[in-house]
């Protein structure tokens, strides 16, 4: 059951991380339930009489934490509008200050061993409250996963796991019950975390997911299979029992993040030819989006949503990968523009064209009183969109500079440095989106009409 429960959290973890590691929401969830993994692991190896037991009781009242900790900041993040790292203060002071006295509980504690003590109880408030308060943030306003009911269950999921990790190595009740119901409720969260992220980005799921979870299926049985085999016929189960997870975690690790890992050999067998590894590398990730199109993604969407899916497709304006499987690829005016030039109509076409579109409605948005660029209000929209998307100004990454941008750009570029902040620019670009999707949203009612 701890090898069933571990599997499925571990791949949990690496499928939220690997569907896009720079979101912070998937990363914090990724690493909650990792941690989850980790834990019931130890706690495993614990059992069976390891020589380590105490040591490992002693670490793990410390990982016991992590999870708590993570999923309380992944809460926090579903309140805001934002997709970066940048702004986070307040969230993260809260988080840092949420850490600090699980961990003082933790160490208080001393070990997971029973009976309860005094930090046990501090952990176990330290977790609930922080877990309390971020739930009832989420559910007074701001952003939701798509309503008040899948945010209740999302939280009270978080909630309960993140006091069942505690419970399950202080044995409050029988292992093989908290097993089976902290594994069911770590599918339902990372499902629902799942969900969330591909709602947003206006993807399917199911078809990914499946085929995620078969493969590290199979591979969990053909590797954790021949371990059980041994663990059956030998008494050495505490060192056997330590293969069972390590085998478990790199079989499924290759197995979800098997095209990262292919990026990385890429980069040692192809140093040379980059070219060659960006072509491999965009492959890749367009054979990966596929399965994340829906069949009619369109369909029933109102205003609202139309602008939000516009908003993600410009943000993915430069990862043509991320537009195979944006929904806006099946607006009918594509249609009629492949039609117009004689292409095929495949997805990596229709990415291709939903680019194009993309660059004709920006560049729609200039200003006509001449000139290439200009800071007075009317030309916000524009350069909003057309710098930090289509030419590639990146002005508030670390490090960032001017090198290598023309005239223009470099203009655009000191600008937004020096006069725009961040947060201005966000508020733009989600205005300018708005206006986009409103002329696309009118462009496919004629094209449906005149379909019909």
């Amino acid at each position: 059951m701890s090898a069933v429960v571990f599997g499925l959290s571990w791949w949990l973890g690496l499928y939220l991380l690997a569907r896009d590691p720079r979101k912070p929401v998937l990363v914090l969830a990724a690493v909650g339930l990792t941690s989850f993994a980790v834990v019931v692991a130890l706690d495993a190896v614990r059992h069976l009489g390891s020589s380590l037991a105490g040591t490992l009781s002693h670490l793990e009242v410390y990982l016991v934490v992590v999870p708590g900790v993570a999923w309380f900041a992944v809460l926090l993040e579903l309140t805001r509008p934002g997709d970066t790292w940048r702004g986070r203060i307040g969230e993260t002071s809260a988080v840092a200050l949420v850490a600090a006295l699980a961990l003082l509980g933790a160490s208080m504690a001393g070990s997971v061993d029973g009976p309860l003590r005094t930090g046990h109880w501090v952990m176990f408030a330290v977790v609930s409250l922080a877990t309390l308060g971020a739930m009832g943030r989420m559910l007074a306003g701001g952003r939701r996963p798509s309503s008040v009911t899948g945010s209740v269950v999302l939280a009270t999921l978080f909630f309960a796991l993140g006091n069942a990790i505690l419970v399950i190595p202080l044995g409050l009740v029988p292992n093989w019950l908290a097993l089976a119901s902290t594994g069911f409720d770590v599918l339902l969260l990372g499902v629902a975390v799942a969900l969330w992220d591909s709602f947003d980005e206006g993807q399917a799921l199911r078809a990914d997911m499946l085929r995620s979870f078969t493969g590290s299926v199979v591979v969990a049985v053909l590797f954790g299979g021949q371990v059980l085999v041994g663990m059956a016929v030998t008494d050495e189960h505490a060192a056997l029992s330590v293969l069972l997870f390590t085998s478990l975690a790199v079989a499924i690790g290759i197995n979800v993040m098997a095209d990262p890992l292919a990026g990385v050999l890429d980069r040692l067998a192809f140093s040379r030819s980059p070219a060659l590894r960006a072509d491999r590398a965009a492959l890749r990730r367009t054979e990966a989006a596929l399965p994340l199109r829906s069949d009619n993604p369109l369909d029933g969407v109102d205003d609202e949503t139309f602008a939000r899916l516009t908003r993600r497709a410009l943000g993915h304006y430069g990862d043509l990968s991320k537009l195979v499987a944006s929904p806006l690829t099946a607006l009918p005016i594509l249609d009629e523009r492949l039609s117009q030039r004689g292409a095929p109509d495949q997805p990596l076409e229709r990415a291709n064209e939903l680019r194009a579109l993309l660059a004709d409605r920006i560049a729609a948005l200039k200003p006509r009183d001449g000139g290439e660029f200009g800071t007075t209000e009317q030309w916000r929209h524009y350069n909003s969109l057309y710098f930090p998307y289509v030419v590639g100004v990146r002005a508030y990454a670390q490090n960032a500079t001017a090198a290598g941008l023309d005239p223009v750009a470099k203009r655009a570029w000191q600008w937004f440095v020096t006069e725009v902040p961040q947060r201005s620019l966000h508020n733009w670009q989600n205005a300018a989106a708005r206006v986009i999707a409103a002329d696309l949203r009118g462009s496919r009612v004629t094209a449906v009409d005149q379909t019909s």
